[in-house]
């Protein structure tokens, strides 16, 4: 598991810096109005729309943008309507397996810019299941190892975590996906500062690749990321976190 828990670091802390671009606003507004459309506007009775607000607020998302999207999948927006979920999954270099969650309004060309950036950074599209049954969604949330120890976020088990670990001085919480908020609200009400925290699609098997190859994966990872249909990309990679964040940075 080296480096893996650091990697979900790294991605938060980016994901707070790409704050500044207008993209990353764009896409946290479109999950919200997709869970709301499908789900409905109660973050409360709504799990998926519970978590695409708590990620839009720890991006700093403004609150007036979290209502209007919330509003515009709750109507009869047209542009709720024309979005659907498609996840796809394919292989990195090194064989590391990659679970692609995208919101698109058009299927044909989303396909098409996987298979193109997959294919250009060295990585294959795979067929429907070739990969899924590699993950399991859980909850996560990462605390700074070197403030907190283990029996520091007991309170985490009571409020319903799964399991804590240490690696690479990250401390990795594991829950149940409909459990993270009270995990999340527990730890913070003991005054825990998390990292992050998010419902992900955690790999259950590690593929270890060397530096050279970590590198390439970054690359292909900040370019799937960099799609306007792209939500979140998983991968199933093991490097040490010392090499990943030389690549990573």
């Amino acid at each position: 598991m080296s480096g893996h828990s650091k990697w979900a670091s790294i991605k938060h802390k980016k994901a707070i810096v790409d704050q500044r671009r207008g993209q990353h606003f764009t896409k946290l507004a479109r999950a919200i109005t997709v869970a709301a459309r499908d789900g409905g506007g109660d973050p409360e009775m709504n799990a998926p729309l519970g978590n695409a607000v708590q990620k839009a607020k720890d991006a700093s998302m403004p609150k007036d943008n979290i209502e209007r999207a919330i509003l515009k999948g709750t109507g009869a927006g047209a542009d709720a309507a024309a979005f659907e979920e498609v996840v796809y999954e394919g292989y990195g270099p090194g064989g590391v397996a990659l679970l692609i969650e995208t919101l698109t309004d058009n299927r044909n060309r989303t396909a098409a810019d996987m298979r193109h950036l997959l294919s250009k950074r060295g990585g294959t599209l795979g067929q429907p299941g070739s990969v899924a049954y590699l993950f399991n969604k859980r909850g996560v949330i990462l605390v700074d190892a070197a403030r907190y120890t283990e029996d520091d976020l007991l309170v985490a088990i009571e409020a319903g975590a799964e399991d804590l670990t240490t690696d690479d001085g990250i401390v990795e919480i594991v829950t149940d996906p409909k459990d993270l908020p009270a995990v999340r609200a527990a730890l913070e009400e003991a005054g825990i500062e998390l990292e992050g925290a998010e419902v992900t699609q955690q790999p259950t098997t590690r593929t270890t690749i060397d530096e050279e190859t970590a590198e390439k994966l970054m690359r292909l990872i900040e370019s799937l990321d960099e799609n306007d249909d792209v939500n979140e990309v998983h991968a199933n990679f093991d490097v040490p976190a010392d090499v990943l964040e030389r690549v990573a940075g």
